[in-house]
């Protein structure tokens, strides 16, 4: 059965003036279809079979080509924005008929000239189509374990959840709205720790460091903008988790320990009207 989307092995079953009909190997004309004589190499005759690519051209007919595409069905690949339309955008992949991501199946709207995230599919009307809602083409069996660095690409931010990750652009991961300490946004690369590799192989991701670790740039942060408002911020650790989620897009827990660095390397001093650079 010749696949729409995938890459097959085909025989040539007829030749004409303008390229050769090719079929799966013992099936005759049952089901063929056009390979452009454009594609065609000098050498190939009647019996011989050739790798092609199977899609449809701009007319909607089922064709044959000998290039082979960046993306094929059920697969996923970075693909560059070559124009937005009203009806969606349309992405380069390799084939002189560009690929259409529809509006809905973009996670966030994309531009001309960016890189994007995809996976390709058929849709309702027979048709190949890109969709950047891949969390269903990832794969869950990483080689990563826990502590290790990796760097994914941000698909999808859903608020309840997280950011969804792809971890080189393969492998499924999250960060969670509790690890999240900074804006992201779809199409971002992000480089971030394994936290936890659940039981079905997805990965929780953190963009900050261990406590230890991270406690001295949270501290620093601070420090300077501290200096940046001539020696006085009224926020102390009686101060609300949201303010300081706001003021410093840090952890309620994460600014207390940050302000107990600084005040025991003399740094600071901690009142109940907030925290004060020691000249």
């Amino acid at each position: 059965m010749i696949k729409l989307g995938e890459v097959q092995t085909l025989e040539v079953t007829k030749t004409t003036d303008f390229g050769v009909y090719l079929c799966e190997a013992g099936q005759g004309d049952a089901s063929k279809i056009l390979l452009p004589k454009s594609q065609v190499p000098s050498t190939l005759k009647l019996g011989d079979e050739i790798e092609v690519f199977v899609y449809k051209d701009s007319e909607d007919r089922i064709i044959a080509t000998a290039i082979i595409p960046v993306l094929t069905l059920g697969k996923i690949a970075l693909l560059s924005v070559k124009e937005v339309t009203t009806i969606g955008a349309f992405l380069d992949w390799g084939l002189a008929k560009d690929l259409l991501l529809p509006f809905k199946e973009q996670t966030a709207r994309v531009h001309t000239g960016e890189e994007v995230l995809v996976a390709l599919y058929i849709d309702k009307s027979e048709r190949l189509c890109a969709t950047m809602k891949v969390y269903n083409y990832l794969e869950s069996s990483s080689p990563y374990h826990n502590e290790d660095r990796v760097i994914g690409l941000v698909y999808e931010i859903i608020d309840s959840f997280g950011a969804f990750v792809a971890v080189d652009n393969r492998y499924c991961a999250l960060i969670s709205p509790k690890e999240l300490y900074r804006p992201l946004n779809v199409g971002d690369s992000v480089e971030a720790r394994v936290i936890q590799v659940k039981e079905d192989g997805k990965l929780d991701l953190s963009v900050r460091e261990k406590a230890y670790v991270q406690m001295d740039s949270d501290a620093e942060l601070i420090f300077k903008k501290l200096q940046d408002a001539s020696g006085f911020l009224p926020y102390h650790d009686k101060t609300d988790s949201e303010i300081i989620k706001a003021q410093f897009n840090l952890s309620k827990n994460a600014f207390k320990r940050a302000i107990g660095r600084l005040f025991k390397e003399g740094r600071i001093v901690i009142s109940e009207a907030g925290i004060t650079e020691v000249k």
